[in-house]
């Protein structure tokens, strides 16, 4: 009688020792995959997935900057002012920019997005912000005005608690606040201007250079080459940092595509399977209740194997039930749907078939699976283990 598997996907978290700069991350990690394997009787698979943590690649590479490295580079590309457009509202994301900014300028200004930024962090309630009749497509405000507008209760995070126009006005004597979601507002104070969005940077930055910007660079292009033995990052800058400790950034990972392929290399000498491979930073999802966009980082996933290229190609069995196969019922229908399955188009995409499915990478749908798992806390599982999730329902 042939076997029938009763699970799909299976997802583990798994811990390793912590890392520390300068260890052999893929020895630690592939040595970490085989003890969870040998305790919990796991079988590997081919196309098992494993993912790790952008933060354990980072710290193993030494990845860190300080501020006044920051504040170096800064200098040398703006000279002693700058006008800083659409960043973070975040004490873990760019408090310390910020801070390093204003260490390399005699003249810092920052415009901040309202009633939240890019990704969805509040600075004042959206309620509130219509009962004042606020038209947050044109107007404007110093940071005097908006204070007289919203109280300081007001412009509490309502979960962190936090009013990040005070926490930032506090980092530096030199930081003058405006209020403008026109890009272009900066330019009243200056033409020197650090873009600061993650996702939409290139627009702004588009926009900003037609406008009469002189000097224009986005955080992507900061700290992107060493300074004085410091860590950077080629490719994304200060964009995807966060606290290290007061005074220290660690940055996004480098060298990610020779990582990924080290540690599968490993995997497969170590289990005798094509185990795929991925680095991922922040989920890409939004919470309900928040309303924040979790994707603080510019890719889900900086690299990863050639076997998690692509999107899904999937049907909805559901779709298929109610309709192709709605005269169908028990073994049968269940025997029809699978061979529907297993001899399905290689390409559905505008299939009726496929409707309601995900058309998202395949690598971000596995980023915030991996992100969800490991969780941004104390659980101690920097490397996530995935099983079946290229299977089906007629596998």
């Amino acid at each position: 009688m042939e076997k029938t598997r009763t699970v799909g996907t299976v997802i583990r978290g798994i811990r390793t020792p912590i890392i520390k700069q300068g260890d052999k991350l893929d020895d630690i990690i592939t040595q970490s995959v085989l003890d969870c394997a040998e305790k919990e009787n796991i079988n590997f698979e081919d196309k098992d997935i494993v993912g790790v943590t952008e933060a354990v690649v980072a710290r193993a590479q030494g990845n860190y900057v300080s501020l006044d490295a920051v504040g170096k580079d800064i200098n040398n590309k703006f000279g002693d002012e700058v006008g800083v457009v659409f960043p973070m509202l975040s004490r873990n994301r760019f408090s310390l920019i910020l801070a390093g900014i204003a260490r390399g300028v005699k003249k810092c200004y920052v415009q901040l997005n309202y009633p939240n930024d890019e990704v969805g962090n509040p600075i004042a309630d959206l309620d509130k912000m219509y009962e004042k009749r606020i038209n947050p497509y044109s107007d404007e405000f110093t940071e005097d005005e908006f204070r007289q507008i919203f109280t300081c209760e007001e412009r509490k995070n309502p979960f962190t608690g936090v009013d990040i126009l005070d926490y930032y006005k506090n980092l530096s004597d030199n930081i003058k606040i405006i209020f403008s979601n026109n890009p272009v507002s900066i330019l009243k104070y200056t033409k020197n201007v650090l873009v600061c969005d993650i996702h939409s940077r290139f627009r702004t930055k588009e926009i900003i250079k037609k406008a009469g910007a002189e000097k224009i660079y986005s955080l992507d292009e900061i700290m992107n080459e060493s300074i004085g033995g410091s860590g950077y990052n080629e490719k994304y800058g200060v964009l995807g940092s966060n606290i290290s400790d007061s005074n220290t950034l660690k940055l996004f990972p480098r060298d990610c595509e020779n990582f990924v392929k080290s540690l599968a290399k490993k995997l497969r000498a170590a289990t005798n399977r094509q185990i795929e491979v991925l680095i991922y930073g922040d989920g890409a999802f939004k919470d309900p209740q928040g309303k924040i966009w979790e994707l603080a980082d510019p890719v889900v996933s900086p690299a990863y194997t050639p076997g998690l290229e692509g999107v899904p190609n999937e049907v909805k069995l559901k779709y298929l039930a109610d309709n192709q196969f709605k005269e169908l019922k028990g073994e049968e229908l269940e025997k029809a749907i699978k061979e529907y399955v297993k001899n399905k188009d290689t390409d559905l995409k505008a299939s009726m078939d496929s409707q309601g499915t995900t058309p998202r990478k395949i690598t971000d749908l596995l980023g915030s699976l991996c992100d969800l798992t490991s969780g941004s806390g104390d659980k101690g599982t920097p490397v996530v283990l995935i099983q079946g999730y290229f299977d089906n329902i007629s596998s």
